[in-house]
């Protein structure tokens, strides 16, 4: 696995893995926007399915990203190439922890929430309105865990 700490390919002084994870996070959000455009196009099933699998990937990006974190150095061994104050990045590091936790609790609620609710054939149907709100909400925080993940990556690698 020497390729994961090898420079990486955004130009920056992160390893292989966390440009790969940054491109990942970033990309997080419109790959869930367009899992919600089938829903919007009455394609329940491949709303469910890409949902499904969107969600698989970022728990496989995570435990990647986890692995390259603990295997090289946490985050002191990431945080000494950069020039913001150590204490700031890592404030914003655990305001990006808690929000990702609490986007990722959302996240698998809605998911699991509106598996029951379709097997009880309530959704699409009497559900619908508030998975729909669920869904506005879940979407909300992992776009929240984008922004923030990528302020991270930001501070220990580019400035």
């Amino acid at each position: 696995m020497d390729y994961m700490f090898q420079p990486g390919f955004l130009g920056t002084r992160a390893p292989f893995f966390m440009d790969f994870v940054m491109i990942m996070v970033a990309l997080l959000p419109l790959l869930v926007l367009v899992a919600i455009s089938f829903a919007k196009k009455r394609n329940y099933h491949l709303h469910r399915v890409s949902q499904t699998i969107i969600f698989v990937i970022a728990l496989i990006v995570v435990g990647y990203f986890e692995y390259g974190v603990r295997m090289g150095g946490g985050y002191e061994g990431f945080v000494k190439g950069s020039s913001v104050s150590h204490h700031y990045a890592f404030y914003v590091l655990i305001f990006h922890i808690i929000v990702a936790i609490i986007g990722f609790i959302i996240w698998t609620h809605t998911l699991v929430t509106a598996q029951k609710d379709s097997k009880k054939k309530a959704l699409p149907g009497i559900y619908s309105k508030a998975h729909k709100k669920a869904g506005k909400r879940a979407f909300m925080w992992i776009l929240f865990t984008a922004i923030t993940g990528i302020w991270v990556y930001i501070l220990l690698f580019v400035v």
